[in-house]
């Protein structure tokens, strides 16, 4: 539950520190002292939405810390989750808002996002608000409201899993479809471009292949003309090297004769012009691989072959290899995407028959709980002066949706024989106000959140429906700690602590300060809300009878 409340600089309160009790906590004060501020304060230190207008005047920040204790199972989980420790079983919360625009949230002193302060939120703390009515004047939220009030949501949550599993399904399924008519379009394509390239079967780095080889043919007669020439210089001229050489061998071979010196001369020329023999061979060989007109046609054409598909497709020989590899790949993938278009069609309907078996099964939940959740709130309706007032739920049926095929709307009956009708139609302000408390009521039975705060749910209710609703928010107090601000004396006397929001203003400035209320205080405040600020004697003592009648004033 909260324990305390500390706020610096919001608004109008410029320092507050304001201790919580168990049970039922009253907040009163003159209209425009302050009282929203606190819950400003406290939706702020939960995690929601800030301002920098809730920052005082003149001040650079504003500052609302919050301490909780014991924690919930639920709060526990959250920390667990988030890895933080609860070992003191306590937990403070602190929102830092800037007057410049931003915040800081910190949990245990520990900075952290807005998120996890609202995760945290909604596990400690249910604010109700006088707009909180707009839940019963709003259809669309009836079925939530009855859902709450069943409390077990493991057939629901079981139903929306099947369900957006069948959304997924269909999602899938749609694409496919629109896709099919494309995919016919492009299967015909990838079919041209297997034939193609299939037919041509390029080889690894053939284009430049067949590039070199082309360009070694195209000068392949250049290439014969000038090795011929070379052979002939060599050894088949008429004054070719070669015989030159034989012959100098020869002179050298008689000069010998008389110096012997010339005979190594003579025998390295020998060497000489066997390696320039050799040298001719070869150069001769250099012809041997001269294509035919024949075979340097057929070359052209593999080379003009090539080279278009390669340009067709702006690749190389090895693309076109890649691009045949990936045409069969992508036809094996539409052909897979048939297959399973008949697949998610079997799917889809099999997935639509089990959504709709668990949404009947829903349906049949909802209609016990409809009865049961009517019978509930009637009888608090009757507890809070409306025994007239009877509730019943229509529960119509429509297209599946998130939360089943279940439309829920709340009726009311204003008195015996009327036939039941939208409460939009016949609740005044404060007929609202108390069936809004009576919801409160039947949820708060199933609503392990500790505290509930109630923001002058009191809006167009007086007299004795007035009280009934403080006794229905004193037996609320049994098992969760209510605050309550409010401007009735039949709500704050029903109160165990009762808490006083005073403005002081000054020529220059304007504060706000929040006081736990003595006994004797507390009878002046009673006093005052029930007849103004000057209070005679007996105002003070009507005050302090309706403290003791209700048990928060004990007997003199």
């Amino acid at each position: 539950m909260l324990r305390e409340l500390s706020i610096e600089n919001l608004a109008v309160i410029e320092s507050a520190v304001i201790p919580l009790e168990a049970g039922f906590n009253a907040f009163t004060g003159e209209t425009g002292a302050g009282k929203s501020i606190l819950i400003h304060g406290i939706q702020a230190v939960l995690g929601q939405r800030t301002s920098k207008d809730l920052v005082r005047t003149g001040c650079r920040r504003a500052v609302i810390t919050a301490v909780f204790s014991p924690l919930p199972e639920e709060a526990r989980a959250v920390l667990s989750e988030y890895g933080i420790s609860d070992e003191d079983d306590e937990l403070v919360l602190t929102r830092e808002i800037s007057a410049d625009g931003g915040s800081i949230g910190r949990v245990n002193g520990k900075s952290a996002p807005a998120a996890l302060l609202r995760a945290l939120g909604e596990t400690l703390v249910n604010i109700h608000g006088q707009h909180d009515n707009q839940i019963l004047l709003r259809p669309e939220r009836h079925l939530d409201v009855l859902d709450q009030f069943g409390g077990d949501c493991t057939l629901l949550e079981e139903y929306r899993q099947e369900f957006h599993q069948l959304q997924a399904c269909a999602r899938t399924l749609t694409q496919l479809k629109k896709t099919e008519q494309d995919k016919l379009s492009r299967l015909r394509e990838l079919q041209e471009t297997i034939a193609e390239i299939g037919e041509l079967d390029p080889q690894p780095q053939e284009d430049a292949l067949l590039e070199s080889r082309y360009q070694a043919a195209s000068r392949a007669e250049e290439t014969a003309v000038l090795a011929d020439t070379v052979v002939q210089m060599l050894v088949k001229g008429e004054e070719n090297i070669s015989d030159a050489l034989a012959l100098a061998c020869d002179r050298l071979d008689r000069l010998a004769d008389d110096e012997p010196e010339a005979e190594p001369l003579a025998e390295r020329l020998r060497a000489l012009n066997i390696e320039l023999r050799d040298i001719a061979d070869d150069t001769a060989a250099l012809t041997a691989g001269q294509l035919s007109p024949a075979e340097f046609a057929k070359l052209s054409e593999r080379r003009n072959a090539v080279n278009t598909a390669a340009l067709r497709y702006h690749t190389d020989a090895d693309g076109l290899r890649e691009i045949y590899d990936g045409a069969l790949k992508e036809i094996e993938a539409i052909e897979t995407d048939s297959d399973r278009l008949t697949q998610l069609s079997k799917e889809r309907a099999e997935r639509l028959h089990r959504v709709t078996e668990l949404a009947k099964r829903l349906t049949a939940h909802r209609q016990q709980l409809a009865e049961q959740f009517a019978a509930r709130v009637g009888e608090e309706l009757a507890e809070l002066n409306m025994p007239r007032v009877k509730l019943s739920v229509a529960l119509t049926q429509g297209k599946l949706t998130p939360n089943g095929m279940d439309r829920a709307e709340f009726l009311i009956s204003a008195n015996p024989g009327e036939p039941p009708k939208p409460i939009a139609q016949i609740a005044s302000g404060g007929e609202l106000s108390r069936m809004m408390l009576a919801l409160n009521a039947v949820l708060a039975e199933r609503d392990a959140i500790p505290t509930l705060i109630f923001d002058e749910i009191d809006t167009g209710v007086s007299g004795k429906a007035a009280q009934k609703i403080g006794l229905k928010l004193r037996a609320l107090s049994k098992h969760h700690q209510v605050i309550c601000v409010t401007h009735l004396a039949q709500l704050a006397s029903q109160a165990a602590h009762h808490l006083l929001i005073e403005k002081h203003s000054t020529d220059t400035s304007t504060s706000t300060a929040v006081t736990v209320l003595d006994n004797d205080a507390r009878i002046a405040e009673i006093a005052r809300i029930m007849g103004g600020d000057n209070s005679s004697e007996l105002l003070l003592q009507t005050a302090a009878e309706a403290l003791r009648s209700a048990g928060s004033l004990p007997e003199p």
